[in-house]
């Protein structure tokens, strides 16, 4: 009796278990890279897990959530120009809004180049939004923080 027990209530605990998992197909990386003695590449990094995708920044309204970046303001870095992506950018009609769509699938960089203006190290950070579906469903859109040192 108390093995059957036991059985039930460990099957039960899978059970709820693979019901509590928490879908996160996006894993993010942030990075810098030193062009030259002021000037930086800021890299924010998306893996993107297999059948997901998430959109260009440059989705029309009216879609699906744009990939947003918004930086955090520091009177010693200036950023040059906006945001850039560097990955696959793929494009299809996407009935649920209507709409042509611009995506990325596996990878995307978004890429910022800044300037600091001290000689002293500096924190760069910022938010990054976006939100990513599959064929079946799309999750909430969601945020990632980030703080880089620029020295």
């Amino acid at each position: 009796m108390k093995s059957i027990l036991i059985t039930i209530y460990l099957f039960t605990l899978v059970i709820t278990a693979s019901f509590g998992q928490i879908l996160k197909p996006v894993q993010w990386n942030f990075s810098s890279k030193k062009l030259d003695d002021k000037t930086y590449e800021i890299h924010l990094t998306a893996s993107i897990g297999p059948g997901w995708h998430i959109y260009s920044q440059f989705t029309p309204k009216g879609g699906p959530v744009p990939t947003t970046v918004t930086f955090n303001k520091n009177a010693a870095i200036l950023s040059l120009g906006k945001p850039q992506e560097a990955g696959k950018l793929q494009q299809k009609m996407e009935k649920a809004f209507d709409m042509e769509v611009k995506y990325f699938a596996d990878k995307v960089d978004f890429v910022q180049v800044v300037k600091i203006k001290t000689q002293t190290p500096q924190n760069f950070s910022g938010t990054i939004e976006y939100m990513v579906c599959n064929e079946k469903q799309c999750l909430p859109p969601a945020e990632e923080d980030f703080t880089l040192t620029l020295r």
